[in-house]
């Protein structure tokens, strides 16, 4: 299958590098030099995956973002000419799935990508069993379809989130350092930070909690974090 992927960048430069690393992996790519027209390029190319420019004139990456998550839970990989923790915090709490700081590696940003569309793609592979529902209380996900669920209620997780939730269900009594949830949602040994790690966790607690449920993911202060009972909230 051939990916298809969005690059929004004012720059000409870097569209044009991460447009021939891309298609050097396989995948097809459209281009957008600004926000607004990443949005009309969204509605007609429906692409697998949107890599965003924060620091764009007028209608900044944080604002497409914004908008795209409105209708869809397309996968968004951010990036930005400033190693700024705001910025990065920022844009992983309205719905990115991962950020790279520019100067990039053109190869660190492909891996990246294949990391996210592997987490999507929810595809057992040849000779494998393909992995089963897994749930807690009113909480389930399936991780063959990609799909998850409170009560009844169809959750809208990034490719992260997803396998975050994924890790904690498929070990429900055990307690991860934010190491081991790292490694659970990411591959590759990509390293992020211990801010990232939180902003996920935040951001899976908001969309329970959306659906009346706050007990989803408890603190175990000076440790990690565990699941929690997984039921609505009384």
């Amino acid at each position: 299958m051939t990916h298809r992927i969005l690059i929004v960048d004012d720059e000409l430069h870097i569209r044009e590098v991460i447009r021939v690393a891309l298609k050097k992996a396989g995948m097809t790519v459209a281009e957008a030099r600004d926000g607004r027209e990443a949005l009309i390029r969204f509605a007609s190319d429906k692409p697998d995956l949107i890599i965003l420019d924060i620091g764009m004139p007028e209608f900044d990456g944080l604002d497409v973002c914004r908008e795209i998550r409105k209708f869809s839970d397309v996968p968004i990989l951010f990036l930005s000419a400033r190693d700024d923790e705001i910025d990065r915090v920022l844009g992983l709490e309205i719905g990115g799935d991962d950020y790279v700081t520019k100067p990039f590696s053109p190869r660190e940003l492909v891996a990246r990508v294949n990391v996210i569309l592997r987490r999507i793609s929810a595809r057992g592979t040849e000779g494998r069993t393909p992995p089963t529902a897994l749930a807690r209380g009113s909480l389930a996900i399936d991780p063959e379809q990609h799909v998850a669920a409170f009560a009844g209620t169809p959750l809208r997780l990034t490719a992260i989130e997803f396998g975050i939730l994924r890790a904690f269900l498929a070990r429900p009594a055990a307690v991860f350092s934010r190491e081991q949830i790292m490694t659970a949602a990411y591959q590759l040994n990509i390293q992020v930070s211990d801010r990232t790690i939180d902003s996920h966790i935040r951001n899976i607690r908001a969309k329970l909690s959306a659906v009346n449920c706050d007990n989803v993911i408890e603190t175990i202060h000076g440790v990690g974090f565990r699941l929690g009972r997984c039921e609505p909230q009384a």
